[in-house]
């Protein structure tokens, strides 16, 4: 039995422009039989289907490249490293997998989580237990001292449960890459910076040039993949240079940066969303707007948005994703901001921000010659809009206009169910959100006194 799929717009993700009038056929696998015009689609037999979508938009499952599945919208790095075993963050993840491919995601990558929950995500969704969206997964974090996830005092250490593994020499680090290939990730993922900061604030490399080389060297010989997180130049300059395949931020890259990442291939994904997020949705009230990270966040952002278009005008690749995960990035609910992103901020006209969020994310996931564009043989990974993204791209955020989604041509209804997140995430032991002093008491008196005079 085969299944037609009458189209009213079909973007295919491989042209610009749409195609009215189209046809897509896949077969009980869920592979495509045919795509193009209804006209010249093979005869209907009578055991075949036909699902009637002659009035929307159709276009490939979108990708996310940054979804971290462990991380379950935490509001602190305690948050996701400490107060959940393992096992529960797994179940967690599964669940909230499902709601990022409920919002139209049919594929993340999940690039660093601890200890093997989006490995075992993965394969229970592979093996067919429980439904969700295809995952290309990573381990912990491979990281230095002077690398993003050694967060804690050296007094305190690298729990095991974190989402970085500390490695203190390239034989640790070479180890990890072997015992990470060895338990079955898609990729690994170099904490390459996110700590310390020279005089002049440029951030500093986590790995000297030899070591991020030698480590990706091996990655690649192991027939892995490539990821960094790299904010600052050296991090991006080093992370280019070696060939690593998906450079994550990158905000202060420069020149030097772009003619390496054109020399090596290296694509980058610039995670706009949580800065974007943090700066919009940040309160007063928050520790974050308290410790001045909204101005920093501001800073960098507009810094990071000038260096990235000259970038994106020189040619380099430029990937989809968003730090899903975080309490300013929660699952399912602003995967697509990032197209809008794309245009608003980066120059990015819709029809080339859906295609790097489908065909050209699809030339960095595992297996991606399958999936990111609807044509003969691809898997049927597609999503039904009421609206075309092409006229405004702001559609893919309003879960009203998501009619459908199918992965290998199975259609996927998730019921959306509600959870408590003080039975979810936040475990973290915070009781007070200030310093309660004699003058601080008396400051909140007068403040409650003026409120109750007016």
């Amino acid at each position: 039995m085969k299944t037609f799929v009458r189209c009213g717009s079909l973007f295919t993700g491989r042209e610009d422009e749409p195609c009215d009038g189209a046809m897509l056929v896949f077969d009980e696998e869920g592979r495509l039989a045919y795509v193009g015009a209804e006209a010249a689609a093979p005869r209907r037999a009578q055991t075949d289907r036909l699902l009637d979508h002659s009035g929307s938009f159709v276009m490939p499952g979108l990708i996310d490249v940054h979804t971290h599945l462990a991380y379950g919208n935490a509001k602190s790095e305690e948050d996701i490293d400490l107060y959940s075993p393992l096992e529960f963050r797994a179940l967690r993840g599964m669940f909230f997998a499902q709601k990022v491919a409920a919002s139209g995601y049919t594929a993340i990558c999940s690039p660093g989580d601890a200890g093997q929950i989006s490995l075992s995500i993965r394969n229970a969704i592979r093996a067919g237990l429980f439904d969700g969206p295809r995952v290309m997964a990573a381990g912990p974090y491979l990281t230095t001292h002077q690398g993003l996830t050694d967060w804690y005092p050296t007094w305190i250490g690298a729990p095991t449960t974190s989402i970085g593994k500390l490695v203190t020499n390239i034989n640790e680090a070479i180890e990890e890459v072997r015992s990470q290939v060895k338990n079955g990730v898609d990729c690994i993922k170099l904490a390459l910076d996110g700590i310390q900061r020279r005089p002049d604030g440029e951030l500093i490399a986590a790995f000297t040039q030899d070591e991020t080389d030698i480590i990706v060297r091996e990655t690649h010989r192991l027939g892995r993949k490539a990821i960094s997180h790299s904010v600052g130049r050296e991090a991006t300059l080093y992370a280019a240079r070696a060939g690593v395949d998906l450079i994550f931020h990158g905000f202060d890259l420069d020149d030097e940066c772009i003619a390496a990442m054109l020399k090596s291939g290296s694509m980058l994904c610039p995670t706009l969303t949580h800065p974007r997020n943090l700066i919009d949705f940040t309160q007063p009230h928050d520790p974050a707007a308290q410790k001045g990270r909204i101005e920093q966040t501001e800073r960098r952002y507009r810094t990071g948005v000038a260096n990235l278009r000259r970038a994106v005008a020189a040619g380099v690749p430029f990937l989809t994703g968003t730090d899903s995960g975080f309490a300013i990035t929660p699952y399912g609910e602003w995967h697509a901001k990032e197209l809008e992103l794309f245009v608003a901020d980066l120059g990015f006209s819709p029809a080339a921000a859906l295609r790097a969020a489908t065909e050209t994310n699809a030339r960095f996931m595992s297996h991606g010659d399958q999936i990111g564009v609807l044509e003969q043989g691809r898997a049927a990974d597609f999503i039904v809009l009421d609206g075309s993204p092409l006229d405004d791209i702001r559609i893919l955020q309003d879960r009203r206009r998501l009619r459908a989604v199918h992965i290998a041509g199975k259609e996927l209804k998730i019921a959306d169910r509600p959870y408590d997140p003080r039975q979810v995430t936040d475990f973290a032991l915070t009781n007070w959100s200030d310093l309660y002093t004699q003058a601080r008491v008396a400051e909140l008196a007068a403040g409650r006194s003026r409120l109750a005079a007016e």
